[in-house]
């Protein structure tokens, strides 16, 4: 069983925010980050199988950047997470919850189970790993 892993990056705006909370709730709540602010990530898609016989590859990883390019980019680069997207009306944009997002966008466009992972790095110091779980 082999691990490949792909890199993308991309950048938005966002803010955490809750609507059925004031704004005071919102800035105890969350801190600074109830203001709008940016951020430039990093995300590893990770891919597990075992190569193809014919080309040596677990997937061509041309096919791993279409997927992220239109369920990723698309999507998200240089978007307003939170006025933009329709994911986060509700719950706010953490790493956790975007990482989350990420994992089921991206598993539901590739191949059954193939997915092995997404690392969602949000700065140089955090980042958060979505792992597919064991049957």
């Amino acid at each position: 069983m082999l691990r490949v892993t792909r890199s993308v990056h991309f950048s938005t705006s966002l803010r955490y925010w809750l609507n059925d909370l004031s704004e005071q709730e919102n800035r105890k709540r969350f801190g600074q980050d109830a203001d709008r602010h940016g951020h430039n990530y990093r995300l590893e898609i990770t891919v597990q199988g075992e190569p193809d016989v014919e080309t040596g590859m677990v997937i061509n990883l041309a096919q791993i950047k279409e997927v992220a390019e239109r369920e990723i980019m698309s999507r998200f680069d240089h978007k307003d997470l939170n006025h933009d997207t329709e994911y986060f009306v509700r719950i706010p944009p953490t790493p956790e919850h975007f990482a989350s997002l990420i994992f089921r966008l991206l598993d539901a466009a590739l191949p059954e189970g193939l997915l092995n992972r997404v690392r969602l790095h949000q700065s140089s110091d955090l980042y958060v790993d979505v792992i597919r779980s064991e049957p």
